[in-house]
């Protein structure tokens, strides 16, 4: 920490030198003085140069505060890479050719604040901030993504203008530590404002508010102008309840030669009665207001806060929230925007946390590092558990940075900040380290400084696990690895070994079509005592807006975006690579469960059914039996309706009343419906509502589809007619009015992000699957029956595919079977595709649905009859792959506008999918810009399918949703309707 820096501040090359971290820059404090602040967003003059040492030209443009130059017109453009480090120069080396924003803006310091303290604050910047008045330079500041707060008083003159000037230098040694997983961006990324205390002021406020009612308000006071007056003193109250002064606090400390008349301390105490405690799910929060008094009474300072009363505690492995073992059902979020980047408004935050709301999660990782103030005020009053992660990941240079002396300092000082900065907040319950940044003597010091600052909430960093999850003597309270496979989660937690809980920061890798097991995963979790949840990486697919004629970012007045996942015409969500640049990680920055305009993917479905507050948990005795899965709440903000799905027999609905179940709690309640002895196989849901407003849901909100089989399907009969004859013409290939394509043997699919990246993709391209060639071996034509047979050839070796087609009363029976050898062990799917005439626009379907579901990813869609257009079927990953499948269906149709089309019948539950493309065109393109739609249908009916997994980053799917060798035989009828 430097305390005088020489003129000019420039010649020190701050962004090379790990000991200049500040000067001038006021400590982090948590003390709330929003109101009457000078707001200093909007357009400021702007030059960017190529070197912080360049000189400043004569030309200027113009830059939106907060925001990045990067996507605001400059020729610096956003950067995607990892892992690797943007730049070739060792830690804490930065390359020549470093951009450097030039801020600068006429400030009108209001009259009235003469003889008041007046203090600049720069809400964000990347990575070095260098701050100059009327030319003089007045403070450095790095961490990227906190505050920085610097004293004016002496350098600005109330009533009069000042220049202010804002240098943003991209690169420096602190880039080294903030190599985190997105794009690369420079700017000054949150709000800057400038506000003005009295020279007595309150410096920091810390809240401790226990479950049981007990609050202590700890002050801290200064004077700008040195020592402290005589005879001033804090008040505060609770919603009205007084707090009073803690005189033996005043007593100890005025005994106590180590506190200084420049600094002052006080503690205000409560009890409240019947205190209303925060949790997730019950986010109560009480309004505290603490004041600084002059001698006369008079107040000179004060700040407002949000203050829930909760306790944090780990209880030999289970994480305790007021008392009891909560399940995290966790998201890691970045701060994004596909028009502004780094940039967030207090919208688009509220946003984000009420969807996740609506899909089930209940916590949030701030990956990797402190998020939007904002963001942290919204999960206290919506209901969050939040880990809040400091700004330090140095992935290329892990080892060598944990134990360098020379970032010590940056480690302490960013991770005290944050924990400064966010510690009154009830939503925060861990502090996490930062991310992948190894382990060494640096997070000690940093764990240290926590543990001594807040003991109340326990400390995390994965980094540690490389000592083994048990390890007690480590820099982690928490056992937090990242995509540990299920067995080894499991193994561990009934080794007897285990010493703290096990909440994994990362278990499921959301890129492109994944997310597949998670439903195993969390039947695991809620089954095994030790294991307690985890975060999906991550919320957003990290695409940005991208005009597609001239290459570059939107920018904030963009052409706006749709609401279905899909970039608006013109325009492209791009990723790595797409801005010229040669060295990217390409999309692997597309790995959300939500698209770039905050379209909910199909996973955010599944998701919500297996974190479902309200559960069917048996079908038995004639009824069913509900079981309450929450920990504090009861049933009493939920309504239901049954709904009752029969095969044949269409739908048929009726009020639920759910019982009045305590957390934990079963009750047997009995069946809304007499069941019809006819009807097929039968499905009952309860689809479970909002019974009133929820701040994050208004009345009648979808919040979980809970669903048991009352039936079985019974097995299809079919009865030949041998007088119609079957078409099937010279290449083996059945020949139908409907169809422009006869069905064939598929065994590919257009890789997904988890095919390519775990290396599936490559050993199915050496197979040859993706181009088999087709031999007709023989073809036998009886009447009203056709059987053929081809073989399927390629590298991989030879399939043989039988089909018979028989006419049958109401249609066509096709029967198939197909042979791989041993060699083709774990393909992507086996199965028919066909294609048909153009104007079949309506799909229909008894099975799992509406949103697109596969073998390890199906829990949350439920069975029953679905209907879609065809277009709204394919889900436009941001990399064109394999999309829009339907799990478990038992009979669809595919109809014209009049009503007419084809109808199919399945032998059992099956994958189908029905898009407009071809595996080939997916494969073949980069984007969806550069689809072009098949005016037909291409219909894929798959014996089986491979299940999707997160190998992309993490383990693949289970053994059990493989595809493997050996005799696969399958059955469907094609009639027209």
């Amino acid at each position: 920490m430097t305390d005088a820096l020489p003129d000019p501040l420039i010649a020190l090359r701050p962004w090379e030198a790990p000991e200049v971290t500040s000067w001038r820059r006021l400590p982090m404090n948590a003390v709330d003085r929003r109101a009457g602040a000078v707001s200093l967003d909007g357009d400021w003059r702007f030059q960017l140069l190529p070197a912080p040492d360049a000189p400043l030209g004569e030309a200027w443009s113009s830059s939106y505060v907060p925001g990045v130059w990067t996507m605001q017109g400059t020729d610096d453009l956003p950067r995607y890479l990892n892992v690797r480090m943007p730049f070739a120069e060792f830690p804490p080396g930065v390359p020549a050719a470093n951009p450097t924003g030039v801020y600068e803006r006429a400030v009108d310091v209001p009259a009235e604040w003469a003889g008041r303290r007046i203090v600049l604050q720069v809400g964000a910047a990347e990575s070095v901030l260098l701050v100059h008045v009327d030319g003089r330079p007045a403070g450095i500041s790095k961490d990227s993504h906190l505050a920085a707060e610097f004293d004016l008083t002496d350098v600005v003159r109330p009533g009069e203008r000042a220049a202010l000037r804002l240098t943003v230098v991209k690169w420096s040694d602190a880039s080294h530590i903030e190599d985190q997983d997105q794009w690369w961006h420079g700017g000054i990324t949150r709000s800057v404002l400038l506000y003005a205390t009295d020279p007595l002021y309150l410096a920091d406020v810390t809240v401790r508010a226990r479950r049981d009612g007990d609050l202590r308000v700890d002050c801290l006071v200064r004077d700008a102008g040195g020592a402290l007056p005589e005879g001033w003193y804090v008040s505060g109250e609770l919603d009205g309840q007084l707090l009073t002064q803690d005189a033996e606090f005043d007593r100890v400390n005025a005994e106590d030669e180590r506190v200084s008349a420049f600094l002052g301390e006080a503690r205000l105490r409560a009890a409240v009665p019947d205190v209303r405690t925060w949790t997730a799910e019950t986010p109560e929060l009480y309004g505290l207001t603490v004041r600084l008094h002059r001698a006369d009474g008079t107040v000179a300072d004060s700040s407002h806060h949000r203050t829930g009363f909760r306790d944090v505690e780990i209880t030999g492995r289970d994480l305790l929230v007021n008392g009891e073992r909560v399940f995290i059902r966790g998201v890691n979020r970045h701060d994004f925007h596909p028009l502004t980047g780094r940039t967030v408004s207090y919208d688009d935050m509220r946003a984000d946390l009420v969807l996740l709301k609506r899909f089930g999660f209940n916590a949030i990782r701030t990956a990797h590092y402190p998020n939007d103030p904002a963001l942290y005020d919204l999960a206290d009053e919506l209901g969050f558990y939040v880990v809040d992660e400091a700004d330090i990941e140095s992935h290329d240079h892990a080892h060598e940075i944990a134990d360098d002396p020379r970032y010590l300092g940056a480690f302490v000082d960013r991770v005290a900040r944050m924990v400064l900065r966010d510690k009154n907040h009830p939503s925060v319950i861990i502090w996490s380290l930062g991310n992948e940044s190894d382990y060494g003597a640096n997070h000690d010091a940093a764990a240290g400084w926590v543990r001594r600052h807040d003991p109340t909430r326990p400390v995390q960093y994965e980094g540690a696990a490389k000592r083994g999850w048990a390890d007690p003597d480590l820099a982690s309270d928490i056992a937090c690895p990242m995509y540990a496979p299920l067995q080894e989660c499991l193994a561990h937690a009934m080794s007897g070994t285990q010493t703290k809980p096990l909440i994994q920061c990362e278990y499921s890798h959301a890129m492109g079509n994944s997310n597949g097991t998670l439903a195993d995963h969390w039947a695991a979790i809620e089954a095994t005592p030790g294991l307690q949840g985890g975060f999906i990486w991550e919320f957003w697919d990290h695409g940005i807006l991208q005009r597609v004629n001239d290459g570059r970012p939107a920018g904030r007045g963009g052409a706006g975006l749709h609401d279905n996942g899909v970039a608006a015409p013109g325009h492209r969500w791009a990723y790595g690579g797409d801005f010229g640049e040669t060295d990217h990680d390409g999309a692997f920055i597309a790995d959300g469960v939500v698209f770039p305009d905050r379209t909910p993917k199909p996973v955010m479905s599944e998701h919500r059914e297996i974190a479902a507050p309200v559960r069917i948990e048996c079908f038995r005795h004639e009824g069913v039996v509900l079981g309450n899965h929450q920990h504090f709440r009861g049933l009493d903000w939920l309504s239901g309706e049954w709904e009752l799905s029969l095969a044949d027999g269409g739908t048929r609905t009726a009020p639920a009343e759910l019982p009045g179940l305590r957390p934990g709690e079963t009750a047997a309640v009995p069946l809304p419906f007499e069941l019809p002895e006819d009807g097929g196989e039968a499905w009952l849901t309860l689809r479970v509502t909002t019974a009133g407003d929820e701040p994050w849901a208004p009345r009648g909100t979808l919040v979980c589809l809970p669903q048991v089989r009352l039936r079985a399907a019974e097995p299809v009969r079919h009865t030949p007619v041998r007088n119609r004859p079957v078409e099937v013409d010279e290449d083996g290939l059945l020949v139908h009015p409907l169809l422009t394509a006869g069905p064939t043997l598929s065994l590919w699919r257009a890789p997904t992000d988890n095919d390519e990246l775990g290396g599936m993709a490559a050993r199915w391209r050496d197979w040859g699957l993706d181009a088999l060639a087709r031999e007709v071996v023989a073809v036998r034509r009886d009447p009203g029956r056709v059987s053929v047979v081809t073989d399927h050839l390629g590298p991989g070796g030879t399939v043989r595919h039988e089909q018979v087609f028989t006419a049958v009363e109401g249609g066509l029976l096709v029967e198939e079977c197909a042979e791989l050898p041993e060699a083709l062990d774990d393909v992507p799917r086996v199965g028919s595709v066909f294609e048909t005439a153009a104007g079949l626009n309506l799909l229909e379907w008894f099975g799992k649905g509406p949103w697109e579901s596969y073998p390890d990813r199906g829990a949350g869609a439920p069975v029953g009859h679905h209907s879609l257009p065809v277009d709204e079927l394919f889900t436009p990953y941001l990399r064109p792959q394999e999309s829009g499948g339907r799990h478990g269906v038992r009979r669809f149709t595919l109809s014209a506008p009049d009503a007419t089309g084809l109808a199919v019948r399945l032998d059992r539950p099956r994958q189908v999918c029905v898009t407009r493309h071809r595996g080939a065109d997916l494969a073949s393109a980069a984007h969806h810009d550069e689809l072009v739609p098949r005016a037909g249908c291409v219909v894929h009916i798959d014996a089986a399918h491979r299940g999707l997994g997160t190998a992309s980053c993490g383990p693949d799917t289970f053994a059990t949703y493989l595809v493997p060798a050996g005799v696969h035989r399958w059955s469907w009828t094609l009639r027209v309707l």
